[in-house]
């Protein structure tokens, strides 16, 4: 099924949230008028894999990976065009992991590639606000433009918001500061978490505000919306609209500054080819009604 937007109504977190929890496989089109010159649009392009970002470009000939490893002085045109006529491998897989294959790139550049290739540009479309998009299924996906490793969906997000300085763009999205958070999962999360976001999850109980969890953990109350927007759009929490007084919430124990951080385990994973078998995907997050609701009502506008 097509789906069509805009980011006013559906940012791309959210949008990236709906591709991953439903596995898609398929071509993310993204249209938008830069500021410095709205006579000029640009296009954006993200391939997703089983709800796995693969690869991202603004252009379909199938050449920007190429020209990005020209442009580092690894290997040139010329190469990379002469390997990919005589290797077999060109025929059912990534660009990447042929030339590494071949010995021409190692795993490290390959990592690079991709942070430039995907996670960069795509954590820099958050800061749009308005774009038109759109969702096509397909089952081809541009080899030539695939480093071979990909990323979750929902871990593009986290780094993205992580990352994320300007948050104009997605100001209408964060929770109210009276609002508290209610908690989808029983146990802890899976999902790595940074300190800070370990912190806000603790309060993750519908009794105690935004507000609240700011002034107790003495951090700007943008900083507690932002976080608590994170957990949200990633499926780990919902909103909690607060209807009488909040209680005071004090800690057993105070924070210390010595709290730990936690860090990122390695994100990416190499393409399996559908030749190969394909692993059981991750046990899906729960995902908030109310998430649900707007975006049934979402997509029914659309369709109407």
């Amino acid at each position: 099924m097509t789906i069509t937007g805009n980011f006013a109504d559906f940012s791309l977190p959210e949008l990236l949230q709906f591709l991953d929890q439903g596995k898609k496989t398929g071509l993310l089109y993204i249209e938008f008028l830069p500021d410095a010159d709205k006579s000029k649009k640009q296009v954006y392009y993200i391939w997703l894999h089983q709800g796995r970002v693969v690869s991202a470009a603004d252009r379909l000939d199938q050449q920007g990976l190429t020209l990005m490893i020209a442009q580092r002085g690894w290997i040139s045109e010329r190469v990379i065009s002469r390997v990919t006529q005589i290797s077999s491998c060109f025929i059912n897989s990534p660009l990447g992991l042929c030339l590494k294959s071949q010995g021409l790139v190692q795993p490290e550049q390959l990592k690079l590639l991709f942070n430039s290739q995907v996670l960069r540009p795509v954590c820099s479309l958050f800061q749009v606000k308005d774009a038109l998009f759109k969702f096509e299924p397909t089952s081809s996906l541009p080899l030539g433009e695939m480093t071979g490793l990909s990323m979750s969906a929902t871990e593009v997000i986290l780094i993205g918001l992580r990352a994320l300085r300007d948050w104009t763009a997605l100001e209408e999205k964060l929770p109210d500061p009276t609002s508290g958070l209610s908690g989808l999962m029983v146990k802890q999360p899976k999902m790595q978490l940074n300190a800070q976001e370990w912190q806000v999850w603790e309060f993750v109980n519908g009794q105690v505000s935004l507000q609240h969890i700011a002034n107790q953990l003495t951090i700007p109350i943008k900083t507690v919306q932002q976080i608590a927007f994170r957990l949200i759009v990633v499926g780990l929490a919902e909103e909690y609209f607060m209807v009488a007084a909040t209680p005071t919430f004090t800690l057993e124990e105070p924070l210390s500054a010595a709290t730990p951080v936690v860090t990122f385990p390695e994100p990416v994973q190499e393409f399996v080819p559908a030749t190969k078998s394909i692993e059981k995907p991750a046990e899906k997050s729960s995902v908030s009604q109310s998430f649900l609701k707007n975006l049934v009502g979402f997509l029914r506008s659309k369709t109407s």
